[in-house]
């Protein structure tokens, strides 16, 4: 049953994300262009809603440390996601992508995670375009910073920061909506 619903998540990301990959020959030429190119700024803000109760969760515990029951942080969890991405903090608000990766309790003395997620774009603008996050989360900061370390698509060779905070957190269930608000310099 598991492995039904993880397959369809998957079917359905596909459908929602048409990232067409160029082939050598054309990224190469790109690559060419690129001296004569001007590094361009990109300034998004959406909503990351992650959900980790109820019938349809986005984010799945996966891994934990034979320590991390006893842990006032949960160090060593490790939870998978795809959680969507949206214009605005409510769940009905339209979505702008989906946020894919992993995220696991890093910090033994105080919440910290590690965050290494890919925020995939559907909005048409972006749409199969990513921008990949992989950094340093201490949860309980209200503005958390995170470097983007890379992107493909519309955002290729992206770097920046990604800003996050927490706009809403249930501390019984920890489904949590937090706002992003991300500046991307890419080609």
């Amino acid at each position: 049953m598991v492995m039904v619903a993880a397959l369809a998540l998957v079917a359905m990301a596909a459908r929602l994300a048409h990232a067409v990959a160029d082939d050598p020959k054309k990224v190469d030429k790109w690559f060419n262009r690129l001296s004569h190119a001007e590094r361009k700024t990109t300034r998004l803000r959406f909503y990351f809603h992650d959900t980790v109760s109820g019938k349809s969760p986005t984010a799945a515990r996966i891994a934990e440390a034979t320590m991390t029951k006893k842990s006032p942080t949960l160090f060593g969890v490790v939870f998978m996601i795809d959680d969507p991405l949206t214009e605005g903090p409510e769940p009905e608000s339209p979505l702008v992508g989906r946020a894919q990766g992993f995220y696991g309790s890093a910090g033994l003395e105080s919440l910290s995670l590690l965050m290494n997620i890919n925020l995939v774009f559907t909005s048409p603008e972006y749409n199969g375009s990513t921008l990949s996050i992989m950094g340093h989360n201490p949860t309980y900061e209200t503005y958390r910073e995170m470097p983007i370390v890379g992107g493909t698509g519309f955002f290729r060779l992206a770097s920046g920061v990604a800003t996050a905070k927490t706009y809403f957190l249930n501390l019984t269930t920890f489904d949590a909506v937090v706002e992003y608000n991300v500046i991307a310099m890419h080609y």
